[in-house]
């Protein structure tokens, strides 16, 4: 029945989306770093608590092509959501075995920063013509967001006995995180698969 105290930092990848009426969303990869702390109760039960900068979002990729009369007319189009959150999750751990556990809990989330970014291509070629034109642009979208996001992990994890840990969770977002005005119907949560690798002093 020893009761054991441990913290340390903890860093990964995010593999992030967002769900709900969002069309043709797609992985965005991103990044998490911060600190946790974990109280064992006793060898199979603990909690852990843990405050992360995260970033997250997703992206939307598009391209066409068409020839007509031997010109060739090509389009790509990427655009991304980039949100960043400070995430306080709280964990509730079991070990199964040796240093193996899984892992559930509540996740609140604080909205940083968010940005729109988008980015063109277009060519056209054939004919004796061969011209391309892009660009790209950049918005805040702060005031369309919930400053305030909730959710749910679920992960399982690995602690060696000398301190280095690795996690996989996945974030299940249960707000709907849109604030744009007049578009109530319009939902939108988050959804991130984190990879984490850890110390615990």
């Amino acid at each position: 029945m020893a009761q054991e105290f441990s913290f340390g930092p903890k860093a990964g990848v995010n593999f992030a989306t967002l769900n709900g009426d969002v069309e043709n969303a797609e992985m965005q990869v991103g990044f998490h770093i911060g600190g946790a702390a974990e109280y064992k109760f006793n060898e199979k039960m603990g909690v852990q608590a843990e405050l992360l900068f995260s970033t997250q979002g997703a992206k939307d990729e598009y391209s066409e092509s068409e020839t007509n009369g031997g010109i060739t007319y090509s389009l790509k189009e990427e655009s991304k959501v980039k949100l960043n959150y400070v995430n306080i999750p709280v964990m509730f751990k079991y070990y199964i075995v040796n240093g193996f556990n899984v892992s559930a809990g509540p996740q609140v989330g604080i909205l940083a920063s968010a940005k729109e970014e988008y980015d063109y291509e277009e060519s056209v070629s054939g004919g004796g013509m061969n011209q391309t034109e892009s660009g790209s642009a950049e918005r805040d979208i702060d005031d369309n967001l919930k400053s305030i996001d909730f959710g749910l992990n679920f992960g399982v994890g690995y602690k060696m006995d000398m301190g280095l840990t690795f996690d996989a969770r996945y974030n299940l977002g249960l707000m709907n995180i849109n604030d744009a005005p007049n578009s109530d119907d319009y939902k939108i949560s988050n959804g991130v698969i984190q990879v984490s690798v850890g110390f615990m002093f």
